[in-house]
């Protein structure tokens, strides 16, 4: 019954950007897009509305006026019907039915999170592979705590912090078979691999288990659902006895996330570039960044970022953005882990900068 009042699932798909979640991600976000009913001059939202949702228009047409008079009416089934109405936090438009209308509001953090964390599963361990003759070697080489302070990530990280976060780590022995992350579970820990050998495996759409990778002493992992504010995207099992290293949540963003951040305006931003020092980078889809990205911009959406770091020019300073922040987060984290001078935009696009 409750289904009747749900979007089309064969619309939704149309719409950009959930048309780009994965099967799994889009039931979620599925069963929360309700349609909503409004009758000729009910008005959707108005300019300098703080509301957080993603609308999109079903069916009818909407006229948006701006803050100089100026209109602009769309109409369901049109291409640009398929992008979020006027999707400006605060709006800087007001929005209206020009006649009968249905519509949907999706939380704008429900869908920037679940678009975060699609495009972020599949690269957790995209590059943490270690080699079997890396992981044998004894000696320094093998000590964990010498290769995560010579890891481009903490060069970045102040020496307080980095004091700070040795202290606060919590060492857990485990044993060959214990199961560390199970995918789909909340982000609580960020690890570090003492001693001893893990897989990183995930459940395939057919429900047997994919390997596909082994860690070893010294690598990291486990900050990707820290990173996106979402679930586990793979397991972590143990396959031989060992020690993890676990720092919480909320120590992980104040001491190592938060540090390697820098957040920017769009002013800001604009004499980076201006300056020929900065290069704008939307790590939104390829269907996002043609609808309304910054124009020169690089378009590198967030699950090929670190895919295309090497490629990237080490003396520019990268401006990355989305619509909130999250996605570009996320992203500048991966790229300062890879020792590139990376910023944020502030509030994202949907802030109109």
């Amino acid at each position: 019954m409750a289904d009747a009042n749900l979007v089309d699932r064969a619309l939704l798909k149309t719409f950009v950007p959930p048309s780009a979640l994965n099967a799994e991600n889009f039931q979620e976000l599925a069963g929360k897009a309700v349609i909503e009913d409004l009758a000729a001059g009910k008005m959707v939202f108005k300019a300098g509305d703080h509301d957080r949702k993603t609308v999109y228009l079903i069916e009818g047409e909407l006229e948006l006026t701006g803050s100089k008079g100026e209109k602009t009416v769309i109409r369901s089934g049109t291409d640009i019907s398929r992008h979020p109405v006027g999707n400006f936090q605060p709006r800087k438009h007001t929005a209206v039915a020009k006649a009968p209308c249905k519509i949907t509001r999706i939380d704008s953090d429900l869908l920037d999170i679940l678009l975060t964390w699609d495009q972020l599963s599949g690269i957790e361990v995209g590059e943490i592979s270690v080699s079997e003759e890396q992981g044998s070697e004894g000696g320094e080489d093998g000590d964990w705590m010498t290769r995560i302070l010579q890891s481009k990530a903490f060069l970045q990280v102040p020496a307080a912090n980095i004091q700070a976060i040795f202290m606060r780590m919590q060492e857990v022995p485990v044993k060959a078979g214990d199961t560390i992350i199970k995918q789909g579970d909340d982000g609580d820990f960020y690890y570090i691999v003492k001693n001893g050998k893990c897989k990183v495996t995930r459940a395939s759409k057919t429900g047997t288990e994919l390997t596909l990778a082994t860690l070893g002493d010294g690598d990291a992992f486990g900050e990707e659902a820290l990173l996106s504010e979402a679930k586990r995207n793979a397991n972590i099992i143990m396959t031989t006895d060992g020690v993890l290293m676990r720092l919480a949540k909320e120590d992980f963003n104040t001491l190592l996330k938060e540090p390697m951040l820098s957040w920017v305006t769009s002013a800001q931003a604009e004499e980076m570039v201006k300056k020929g020092e900065g290069v704008w980078i939307d790590v939104r889809l390829d269907s996002e960044h043609k609808n309304n990205g910054i124009a020169g911009s690089l378009n590198i959406p967030l699950f090929m970022l670190r895919m295309k770091a090497d490629s990237l020019d080490p003396s520019k300073k990268y401006i990355l953005y989305c619509d909130t922040g999250r996605r570009s987060s996320a992203g500048a984290f991966l790229l300062s882990e890879r020792g590139l001078q990376a910023f944020c935009l502030k509030g994202g696009l949907q802030s109109g900068g």
